[in-house]
């Protein structure tokens, strides 16, 4: 299974979205296909997506179930840390960095 979710996509990228896969909300697709015609359809998002952002995710095998992409500016970037691949959550242009939460061990000297 894969699950492509959109914010800000033109409108001829909606609708091409929508003729392949099942819009089950606005902006969010999902769909069953190969590896093969996943790739494909990523590859018309990434050239259609303007000025807005997408994800897609799908079903693996690997450690964590699922892996995803993503295209365009948005705040949240994926990360790999140690073969996991997490979402690095980035501040606003002129936001001050919030603190990691939850380390203090430099802090303490540990």
């Amino acid at each position: 299974m894969m699950v492509i979710v959109t914010n800000n996509a033109p409108p001829r990228l909606r609708g091409r979205l929508a003729a392949w896969l099942l819009e089950v909300r606005a902006g969010v697709y999902v769909g069953t296909y190969s590896r093969r015609v996943r790739q494909r359809i990523w590859e018309q998002v990434e050239a259609a997506i303007g000025e807005g952002d997408a994800i897609m995710a799908w079903s693996t095998t690997g450690e964590q179930g699922f892996d995803f992409v993503t295209a365009g500016t948005n705040r949240r970037m994926p990360v790999d840390v140690d073969g996991l691949k997490l979402v690095d959550f980035r501040a606003l242009e002129g936001e001050p960095a919030a603190p990691a939460r939850g380390r203090q061990d430099d802090a303490a000297g540990r």
